[in-house]
């Protein structure tokens, strides 16, 4: 029996159904692949001794969970801060920012949001604008939903001068260390054009990100309440 060729709506169904894939399992940071590879292959060269293969898939499946990138639609609107990372609001206070920020030794209102190890933890442009530096600070590796976290654990701290030309008030968005994590990454360099949304960095294992906006500013969420990296607006600039 001849076999039937295959039709136009029978690609465009299999087209929709890898589309649909695409939307509902999120993509994997480059960060991550190391971590999901490694024990992939573990379970892969043991598969026939199920106490290896079984709790290395198990590791190799969460490291794909931790390590997920999804994608973010930023809202529109002009003066808007974003959330930087997914997670919880543990602060929302005024604080002298960090010496390396360079944004004063007064203090400005912040916004702080913990990041579980259930959480994703890629980190977000908060603010459109032009970076005026980021400087890495080595330290401690306290619980990132302590107060104290702020000045005492490791953290990378970067300035974004909003405006066109980097001319506007600027923001601070400072990626800390928590309890479990021991690496950040931050991949902006003094000089570059961020947009609004796009990804720049990531902590691995547990941390906490504090965002310091400019005098004046209106923040829009509460303590307790959760963000969504890209997406969830903490703040209207002045």
């Amino acid at each position: 029996m001849a076999r039937r060729p295959s039709q136009p709506d029978d690609r465009a169904g299999l087209a929709h159904v890898v589309d649909l894939i695409r939307e509902t399992v999120p993509p994997l940071h480059p960060a991550g692949i190391p971590f999901v590879a490694a024990p992939a292959a573990v379970a892969v060269l043991g598969r026939k001794r199920r106490w290896i293969a079984r709790p290395a898939l198990a590791t190799a499946a969460a490291s794909a969970l931790f390590f997920r990138h999804p994608s973010r639609v930023p809202p529109t609107g002009e003066g808007l801060v974003v959330a930087a990372a997914d997670g919880t609001v543990a602060l929302v206070d005024d604080a002298v920012p960090m010496p390396e920020l360079g944004l004063g030794d007064q203090p400005l209102p912040r916004v702080c949001t913990f990041l579980s190890v259930f959480d994703v933890h890629v980190q977000r442009v908060p603010i459109a604008g032009r970076v005026r530096s980021v400087v890495h600070t080595p330290g401690a590796f306290l619980s990132a939903d302590l107060p104290a976290a702020s000045s005492e654990n490791e953290r990378t701290a970067m300035t974004i001068a909003t405006g066109p030309d980097g001319s506007g008030p600027a923001v601070g968005v400072v990626q800390i260390a928590g309890l479990l994590a021991r690496r950040i990454v931050n991949d902006a360099a003094p000089g570059d054009a961020l947009t609004l949304g796009d990804t720049y960095g990531l902590i691995r294992f547990g941390s906490r990100v504090d965002i310091y906006l400019p005098q004046g500013s209106t923040v829009k969420v509460a303590r307790g309440q959760r963000a969504v990296g890209a997406e969830t607006v903490l703040a209207e600039l002045p």
